[in-house]
C-alpha cells in the first residue's frame, strides 16, 4: 500500500499530494547539496580544509580562509546550484506540458533563444551591465517560446507538434549564433565560446543577488501551478473536463520555463542535458506527481551542476573544464539511451 502526504497553504490558496517519503527525499538532496559544496569550496590551487570551510560559514573561520572561501569560490558554487536548480525545474515544466520524456530547454529552443539574444548583447554591446543580462535572455528565451507557441498553434497547441517546432527553431537559433560569432573580433569570439560552454567560473556575488529573486519568482509560479501540470499531462480534453483552462495554464507554465531557463542561460551559458536528465532521476525518487517532482528535480538539478563543475576542476588540474562540458559527455549517452528506451516501448 502507498503512502501519501498532503500539503496544504492557506495563503496563497494551493494543495498537492506527495509521497510519504518526500521529506526523506528532500533531507537527503540538500544533504548531499551542502557536502558538495563545501568540497567544492575547498578544492582550488590553494586547498582549504573541509573543517575550515564548514567553520568559516558558521562565522567562526580564520581571516586567512575568509577571502578565499567566502569572496572567491562560495559565490561560484551557490551559482551553479542555482542555475542547475532553474534549468532542472524547466526540463520537468516542458516534460509535463510536452508528455515527452525527451523535452528539455536545451533540446526544444527556448535555451537557444537566450543564448544568441545573449550572445549578441555580449558581443555587440560589450560595454553594458551585467544586471541587464538576465532580461535580454528572457527576451530571446520569450520570442522563441512565442514562435513555437504560435507555429505548432493549429486549433490548439499540440505537445507533440511543440516539440518538433521547437527542435527545428533551436537549430535556427544556433546558426545565428554562429553566425554572430563570425562577425566578431577574436577575443570576443574567445569570451563567447567559454561562456556558451556552460561555465560558472569568474562568476561573483553580483551576479548571485541577480539570479536568486529572479528564479525565485519563476520557481514560486511553477509549483503553485504544480497541480495544473498534472491536469494537462492527463491531456487536453480530459484536462477541460476537470475544468482546466488549457490554454492559459499552458501559456502561464511556458512563461515560468522562459523565465527559469533564460535567467540560468544568461548567468552561465548553455548547461545541457541537466533540464533532461533531473526530472528523470526525480520521478524514480519521488513519482510522477508534479507536487513531489518539481522541487526534487530542481535539487537533483542543483546537486547534478554543483557536482559537474567540481568535477571539472580536480580532472585535469591545473585546467578547468566547463561544466556544461561535463554534463555534456553525461548528458549525450543518457539521452540516446532514452531514444533507444523509447523506441522499444514504442
Amino acid at each position: 500500500m502507498r503512502h501519501w502526504l498532503v500539503l496544504r497553504s492557506p495563503w496563497p490558496p494551493f494543495s498537492f499530494r506527495v509521497r510519504a517519503r518526500f521529506p526523506l527525499v528532500i533531507l537527503a538532496l540538500l544533504f548531499l547539496i551542502v557536502v558538495t559544496l563545501v568540497f567544492s569550496v575547498s578544492v582550488g590551487e590553494y586547498q582549504v580544509p573541509p573543517l575550515a570551510v564548514l567553520e568559516t560559514l558558521l562565522g567562526n573561520g580564520s581571516r586567512s580562509y575568509t577571502f578565499i572561501i567566502m569572496t572567491l569560490r562560495l559565490p561560484r558554487a551557490l551559482i551553479a546550484i542555482l542555475v542547475g536548480m532553474g534549468f532542472a525545474a524547466a526540463g520537468a515544466i516542458l516534460q509535463g506540458l510536452t508528455r515527452n520524456p525527451l523535452a528539455s530547454p536545451d533540446i526544444i529552443g527556448i535555451s537557444h533563444g537566450a543564448s544568441l539574444a545573449a550572445v549578441s548583447v555580449l558581443i555587440l554591446f560589450s560595454g553594458i551591465a551585467f544586471a541587464w543580462l538576465p532580461l535580454f535572455a528572457f527576451a530571446g528565451a520569450s520570442l522563441a517560446a512565442l514562435l513555437v507557441y504560435l507555429l505548432a498553434w493549429r486549433s490548439g497547441s499540440s505537445p507533440t507538434r511543440l516539440l518538433l517546432v521547437g527542435i527545428g527553431l533551436g537549430a535556427v537559433a544556433s546558426a545565428f549564433v554562429q553566425i554572430v560569432l563570425s562577425m566578431s573580433q577574436v577575443i570576443q569570439v574567445g569570451q563567447a565560446m567559454t561562456w556558451l560552454a556552460g561555465s560558472v567560473y569568474g562568476r561573483s556575488w553580483e551576479q548571485f543577488w541577480i539570479l536568486l529573486p529572479w528564479l525565485a519568482i519563476f520557481l514560486g509560479i511553477a509549483l503553485f501551478m504544480s497541480r495544473h501540470l498534472d491536469a494537462l499531462q492527463l491531456g487536453d480534453d480530459l484536462a477541460r473536463g476537470l475544468g482546466s483552462n488549457v490554454e492559459w495554464q499552458r501559456a502561464l507554465l511556458l512563461v515560468a520555463c522562459v523565465g527559469l531557463a533564460g535567467g540560468s542561460v544568461a548567468v552561465a551559458g548553455t548547461i545541457g542535458f541537466v533540464g533532461l536528465m533531473a526530472p528523470h532521476i526525480a520521478r524514480v525518487l519521488i513519482g510522477p506527481s508534479h507536487g513531489g517532482l518539481l522541487p526534487v528535480a530542481t535539487l537533483v538539478g542543483g546537486l547534478m551542476v554543483v557536482a559537474a563543475d567540481l568535477l571539472g576542476r580536480v580532472l585535469f588540474p591545473p585546467i578547468e573544464i566547463p561544466c556544461g562540458v561535463v554534463t555534456a559527455v553525461i548528458g549525450a549517452p543518457y539521452f540516446i539511451w532514452l531514444l533507444i528506451r523509447s523506441r522499444s516501448f514504442a
